[in-house]
């Protein structure tokens, strides 16, 4: 999230701008830059591009990763005129507003509160690389190195439940997913 140093006023709004998906950083700073160079602080003073932390879980290893909530976008709060729109439209990396007919909408205060709550919840979304009905095999406890298929993914949990042979019966076992990999 990049601010600028100014207050807002009532006269400022929440927008949406589209960027090349996966640029939304480079624009974002290109951005910043622009508006540092047009003095216009007071008018645009925050960009921000969505974002959420997530767990992502690839052979057998976890990491911590920012996924961007909604790529190809970035919010920018400012007071839309004549002047500012054409900054922020000739921007490098910026291919538009949001809006109809050509015309920039203002996202209501509900809908920000609504994005701004959601980046802050601290729940750990998993990412895994198997799916029900993988083969996977078991890198760690008990069972390391028996191979079983995923029958159940609880993603908020950051388990599976797999179902491993025992005695010639398919027995399920639920692990976490850092105890599983992908065949």
């Amino acid at each position: 999230m990049a601010k600028t140093k100014s207050k807002a006023s009532k006269k400022h709004q929440w927008y949406v701008i589209h960027t090349y998906s996966g640029h939304e950083q480079k624009a974002a700073s290109a951005l910043k830059q622009r508006i540092d160079a047009t003095e216009l602080s007071d008018e645009i003073n925050e960009i921000l591009i969505p974002k959420r932390s997530k767990v992502v879980i690839s052979d057998g290893k976890k990491r911590k990763v920012d996924e961007r909530l909604f790529p190809g976008y970035v919010l920018i709060h400012m007071v839309l005129s004549d002047i500012t729109w054409p900054v922020v439209r000739g921007t490098t990396g910026v291919t538009g507003f949001v809006g109809v007919g050509g015309k920039p909408t203002p996202l209501k205060e509900k809908e920000i509160a609504s994005i701004m709550r959601f980046m802050k919840i601290d729940v750990p979304k998993f990412e895994v690389s198997f799916k029900v009905g993988d083969t996977v095999k078991i890198i760690d406890g008990p069972f390391t190195d028996f191979l079983g298929k995923v029958d159940v993914l609880d993603e908020e949990k950051g388990k599976a439940r797999v179902l491993i042979s025992i005695f010639g019966r398919e027995t399920p076992v639920e692990l976490e997913f850092l105890q599983v990999t992908r065949l």
